[in-house]
């Protein structure tokens, strides 16, 4: 017997006159009700976190530049104190799959707690809704002023509800290009005309996607274009933390005064307000059970909170639980499937460390010349190389140059290279070697770079060196 949860879909669906079936239920326009609790405050103060990190961010220096750049004229890439070069893009790969296993584990876990509290499309949304309160007032007055008649109010209150989402559209899209182009240049730039067009167009776009997403699609995003709903059954089980209505507790649904015998009638503690329903950012009724289009962002449970307490019942008829705890079993928070996704993520985690830590701050490429090999003034046999020597770190160093591999191998040009933070030098070079020292006409020979003041730096590339056949 499968151990996953059933996920329903209770999506409406409609049926023309012709009995033909409509693959796409027509949008109904979600009207959310204010509401405070325990959860929401919590989702303000991670979205506050999040906020902060992704507009303060940008604004940070590091050594003499901007903390977090995506230098891509020059492909480096500065992540405080750390520059990353597209050989380096292995690791990007690394926090990728740490990022993969991390969302498996919490989803495991503890269901969409990712979609309702740190998905930008749930936090931007968040905030295109609360700019629609501020400006339009709460649910039943929005649904009034969209049936009324246009009218100055209504005109006034539209725009200064859209002129707030392009504003946020704005800050969000310059934000975001900022992490590609030296925000502080940017800025002045941008509202003086001076910024290049590549920056209009890619502000603009932001502006327009964070504008459509959050303010027009907004669960249409979540229900139909993100996948991670349609998979998310799969991951979990029926010891996974959801948001659930307990229908032993709450039928038979039904209102009836505050302190009156609900029990003798046959009722739970349901009231059937549907609050539940209207503070839902994806309109669904978490009383039909598990659905694909539930974040798991708990508002309903906020929302039946309040309402257990002014009927003085206990909280809890809809809450973080799971189908096991529902169906009066014992829950195992510790199991197989979660225990592996842990020594997985854990495993990753190390090995991706490890990659960090030991990354060379100097990048070191050998490349022989074109011309096999010829004899020089002295009568040796000389072989031309071209050196690339790439600065890593954010500081200036004095690398020192040798090689070995050959007995009376003679280095001849530089050895010593100043260079400075996140430079590329490249260096001809002269390896010679007299004719009756070579042993054949193909010889490995090893360059070795040390940096002159940091003795860990020590990086070795293999080359060849070419002679004249040996009879």
């Amino acid at each position: 017997m499968s151990k996953q949860i059933p996920v329903q879909d209770i999506t409406p669906s409609t049926k023309p006159a012709d009995k033909s079936v409509d693959l796409y239920a027509s949008r109904e326009k979600i009207y959310t009700r204010a509401f405070t609790g325990f959860f929401r405050n919590l989702r303000m103060l991670g979205g506050a976190g999040l906020f902060l990190l992704y507009f303060g961010t940008v604004w940070l220096n590091w050594a003499g530049h901007q903390a977090v750049w995506w230098n891509l004229p020059e492909r480096k890439f500065y992540i405080f104190g750390a520059t990353f070069w597209p050989q380096d893009f292995i690791l990007l790969s690394g926090i990728l799959i740490v990022s993969a296993f991390g969302l498996f584990f919490i989803t495991v876990f503890a269901g969409r707690v990712w979609c309702g509290y740190t998905c930008p499309q749930s936090v931007w949304t968040w905030i295109f809704m609360w700019c629609e309160k501020v400006t339009e007032g709460d649910r039943n007055q929005r649904m009034k002023l969209d049936k009324a008649p246009m009218s100055a109010n209504k005109l006034l209150r539209k725009f200064s509800k859209h002129s707030l989402w392009l504003l946020i559209g704005l800050v969000t899209g310059l934000t975001f290009v900022g992490y590609f182009s030296p925000i502080r240049d940017l800025t002045i730039d941008f509202f003086t005309g001076e910024a290049d067009g590549w920056a209009y167009f890619w502000v603009g776009f932001f502006t327009l996607a964070t504008y459509g997403n959050a303010g027009w699609l907004r669960e249409q995003v979540c229900i139909y274009m993100c996948p991670y709903a349609r998979f998310q059954s799969v991951m979990f089980d029926k010891d996974t933390l959801i948001v659930s209505y307990d229908p032993r507790r709450g039928e038979r649904r039904g209102p009836r005064k505050k302190n009156t015998d609900y029990k003798a009638e046959g009722l739970g503690d349901c009231i059937d307000c549907t609050m539940c329903v209207q503070v839902c950012p994806t309109g669904i009724d978490i009383r039909d059970g598990l659905q694909i289009e539930c974040i798991g962002c708990a508002a309903c449970i906020d929302a039946c909170d309040t309402i257990m307490d002014k009927m003085e019942y206990p909280r809890g008829l809809i809450s973080y639980t799971t189908e096991h705890n529902l169906s009066g079993q014992k829950t195992h928070l510790v199991r197989p499937r979660l225990i592996g996704y842990a020594v997985v993520l854990l495993v990753m985690m190390g090995f991706l460390a490890t990659a960090f830590v030991l990354r060379p701050l100097v990048g070191f490429d050998v490349s022989k010349d074109r011309v096999l090999f010829r004899e020089n003034a002295e009568g040796r046999i000389e072989n031309v190389y071209n050196l690339k020597i790439m600065n890593k770190d954010q500081q200036s160093h004095t690398y020192v140059l040798s090689a070995k591999g050959l007995d009376d191998l003679k280095l001849t040009g530089k050895r010593e290279f100043q260079v400075d933070a996140g430079e590329i030098i490249t260096q001809p070079i002269e390896l010679s070697v007299s004719p009756e020292k070579l042993p054949s006409s193909t010889n490995e020979v090893i360059f070795v770079l040390e940096s002159a003041d940091n003795p860990d730096t020590h990086v070795e590339t293999k080359s060849r060196f070419i002679g004249p056949s040996i009879r």
